[in-house]
């Protein structure tokens, strides 16, 4: 009988000793995480990241008053070198520049739906591959994905806002006058495809930004699930 009783105390002390490390453990962040939590915390993360990110571009001044913002072309700062001295092109930089941004600011509106989708489509592997990577592991993921949809739906809203803002036809007013300077070696560059292409350069930075800082900053970590996904990498 009195080994008995000991037995089931033994039992009772180890069930209970489980039941509070697991506890432990759990608050810690380093109960190992199913697969299904990881892709949908990971999921969970970018969402929230790239929707800040991409909130934060689309806004009046996000590109244009940010790091991200768009300068003028190598080509376009020797025509507004030249044209200093030709009345109406005095401030002709900040002015194109100032559209250049503002197309790309309409432009950015496209991108929070693409990405989600390809953040939808992503599938448990790909969601550990990223979770073990390097801290831009998410971003690389989603430039392969999204680069070309993103460009293909980017381009005729950066067509059109360069069009709204006069910005075409104000480059073309100063490539004319730039062109008729004795000497000068002639040029017309793609402006819509630069703008294109700096915009989405902007937009990535500011998404690999997002994601790094979800997963070196244990306060941007807003629900427990996001807790306890990336607190398997071991940074907090």
């Amino acid at each position: 009988m009195k080994k008995k009783t000991i037995l089931l105390a033994l039992t009772a002390f180890s069930l209970m000793s489980c039941a509070t490390l697991n506890g432990v453990l759990s608050q810690a962040g380093t109960v190992p995480v199913t697969s299904e939590e990881v892709g949908k915390g990971l999921k969970e993360a970018l969402t929230v990241g790239i929707s800040k990110g991409a909130e934060a571009l689309a806004k009046v001044d996000g590109y244009y008053k940010s790091p991200y913002k768009i300068l003028m072309p190598e080509e376009a700062r020797t025509i507004a070198n030249k044209l200093r001295v030709i009345p109406g092109f005095a401030d002709f930089e900040e002015q194109l520049t100032e559209k250049l941004n503002r197309a790309a600011e309409d432009a950015a509106q496209k991108a929070k739906p693409i990405f989600v989708d390809a953040i939808t489509s992503m599938t448990i592997g790909d969601a550990w591959n990223i979770l073990k990577g390097q801290d831009n592991a998410a971003t690389v993921y989603l430039k392969q994905e999204t680069y070309q949809p993103l460009y293909d739906a980017f381009k005729p809203v950066i067509v059109s806002s360069l069009e709204k803002v006069n910005a075409l036809s104000y480059w073309e007013s100063a490539v004319t006058a730039y062109n008729k300077i004795p000497l000068v070696k002639k040029v017309n560059p793609k402006l819509d495809d630069y703008v294109n292409t700096q915009a989405l350069n902007g937009l990535f930075s500011m998404v690999e930004k997002e994601e790094k800082e979800i997963r070196t900053n244990v306060g941007a970590r807003t629900t427990d699930l996001l807790r306890r996904v990336f607190g398997q990498q071991g940074r907090g």
